[in-house]
């Protein structure tokens, strides 16, 4: 399979995107991959690969670029040729570490929908205390939300769960204010009746400060909540860490007791990093479009392209596209 990689994408690119691709190709022996970006910045044993080949653009959408906008103006950017190599059927799946919004503007318009999709979501693996983490979605592809947008979130993320993760039967939960049946607004009371004839393993309502208890698997929510739980998520890992270092260089004695237990710190740092899950999914679309961590590092890359492959390989798009239209025919 191939797999088109946005080299330009990312707080590190393209050092640690070129890195996180040399890794890969030599981790994965059925994969060949598409960088798209400068070709002055690529190693000139990569491009001697025959497994990799090299699309060369110099222009990039930047951060701080308006998605749409920079989607139809900057048509020759490293994000859009590598979305327009699976809608050309030149790749199997796309990953960036750019622009979220403007990879999904790109995925929108060039790849597409799936039949039967609504709404695509934007899906990021998080850590929990249990080994596997949990799938949140949406966290913000789609601000606004219909109970039937996050009833379609709940079946993608369960047979995401099931096919990529490996997880039997995987539980889904609604996040909400509590977790009695008839909390809510009244968006989440509809999704709560809806969830419990879907074809899922519906747990019922789940409370933000479950989340990293392993409360549910799959947590559906509209994407407004979603981005602020991801935020709140991100922000307090990064200062508990941040804490616990400032402590513990703090005197002698501490930094005495940090060396004793480094190897217990370095153990939790590595459940709760990001970069083990690979990127964001952006369910929904005809092909595998991941979205990376903005700050990937390479072993992070290989994560989000492990991710692709795995995607790829079972088929998840196309057992999507089966559930949501055997859900979609029982409604009529």
């Amino acid at each position: 399979m191939r797999i088109a990689v946005d080299v330009m994408g990312g707080d590190h690119a393209p050092d640690e995107i070129i890195q996180g691709c040399q890794d890969a190709i030599e981790s994965f022996d059925d994969i060949q991959l598409t960088l798209v970006g400068d070709k002055a910045r690529i190693p000139s044993q990569l491009t001697k690969d025959e497994r990799i080949s090299v699309i060369h653009t110099e222009e990039k959408i930047e951060s701080e670029d308006e998605p749409v906008r920079a989607v139809r103006r900057k048509k020759q950017s490293s994000m859009v040729l590598a979305v327009q190599e699976v809608k050309e059927k030149r790749a199997d799946a796309a990953i960036s570490a750019g622009n979220t919004g403007a990879l999904m503007t790109a995925g929108l318009l060039h790849i597409g929908r799936l039949k039967g999709i609504e709404r695509p979501a934007l899906a990021p693996m998080l850590p929990s205390l249990e080994s596997q983490g949990f799938l949140l979605l949406d966290v913000g592809a789609n601000m606004d939300a219909k109970p039937s947008h996050l009833v379609q979130y709940a079946v993608m993320g369960s047979k995401y769960m099931q096919y990529v993760r490996g997880v039997q039967s995987p539980s889904v939960g609604l996040l909400n204010v509590g977790t009695e049946a008839g909390k809510g607004s009244e968006l989440t009371k509809e999704v709560y009746d809806q969830l419990q004839s879907a074809p899922v393993s519906f747990v019922g309502n789940v409370e933000a400060r479950d989340l990293l208890s392993g409360a549910a698997d799959v947590v559906v929510c509209d994407g407004f909540s979603g981005n602020l739980v991801l935020k709140s998520i991100e922000g307090t890992a990064l200062s508990l860490f941040s804490l616990l270092k400032q402590e513990l260089t703090s005197s002698m004695k501490n930094k005495l007791a940090a060396g004793v237990l480094k190897p217990s710190f370095k153990a939790v740092k590595e459940q709760m990093d990001y970069s083990e899950y690979g990127g964001a999914g952006l369910f929904g679309l005809k092909a595998p479009v991941i979205k990376a961590h903005g700050s990937s590092d390479a072993r992070a890359v290989v994560s989000a392209i492990r991710q692709a492959r795995t995607m790829v390989l079972e088929r998840v798009v196309e057992t999507i596209a089966e559930e949501v239209s055997k859900m979609n025919d029982e409604k009529e």
